[in-house]
């Protein structure tokens, strides 16, 4: 919850700045946001790459539990549509670019901002924002009502770190595996999907 707080909390000093012309023109912040998003994707590499031990636990993830990502990204596409079709005056692909940032906020609204434009990066930024506090805030209530593999679901990309720990608390520990894989998964999905619904 800390982290997402931090990342709003620059988010609304960005806005400020902005709003006081602190920053270069708009035609250098495309470059800075590529340099940023370039540096973020080789921070996901690094971390993924020196996980010695993440490989030696895929191995022991049930078949079965191993189709969840795949169900939890094609649930929150179907909700996205059902979203788009509902708000007007914005094309479906928008409601499906947010949706597929999966709770990953920082690397799909630097995507969607480079892609579409500012506006739509900040609903991005809110609503992965917003996808990650649900995840955190509702996981034992959502375990009550949905059983054990909805807070993973709930989580998306973030299974694999910010909502781990209160994952494991509800969920159980015998999950953490599950969901390091669900979030590793559904975090590889992001760029390629964002990218996609931006460019059609």
């Amino acid at each position: 919850m800390k982290g997402s707080l931090i990342i709003v909390g620059f988010f609304i000093a960005g806005i400020a700045c902005g709003a006081m012309h602190l920053l270069p023109p708009d035609a250098a912040m495309g470059d800075w946001s590529f340099a940023a998003l370039c540096a973020l994707m080789l921070c996901v590499g690094v971390s993924i790459g020196s996980d010695e031990a993440f490989l030696k636990k895929m191995r022991h993830v049930n078949p079965r539990l191993a189709a969840l990502p795949l169900l939890t990204i094609v649930g929150t596409l179907m909700g996205s549509a059902v979203a788009g079709l509902l708000l007007p005056g914005r094309p479906i692909t928008h409601a499906l670019a947010v949706g597929s940032g999966m709770g990953y906020y920082s690397l799909s609204s630097i995507f969607i901002t480079q892609y579409v434009g500012g506006e739509l990066g900040t609903v991005a930024l809110l609503a992965n924002v917003a996808r990650e506090l649900i995840a955190l805030t509702l996981a034992p209530l959502l375990l009550r009502l949905f059983g054990r593999l909805a807070p993973i679901a709930a989580g998306g990309a973030t299974t694999m770190d910010t909502t781990l720990p209160i994952i494991a608390r509800t969920s159980g520990g015998d999950m953490v595996v599950v969901s390091i894989f669900h979030g590793f998964v559904a975090d590889l999905s992001v760029p390629f999907l964002v990218t996609l619904f931006c460019s059609l």
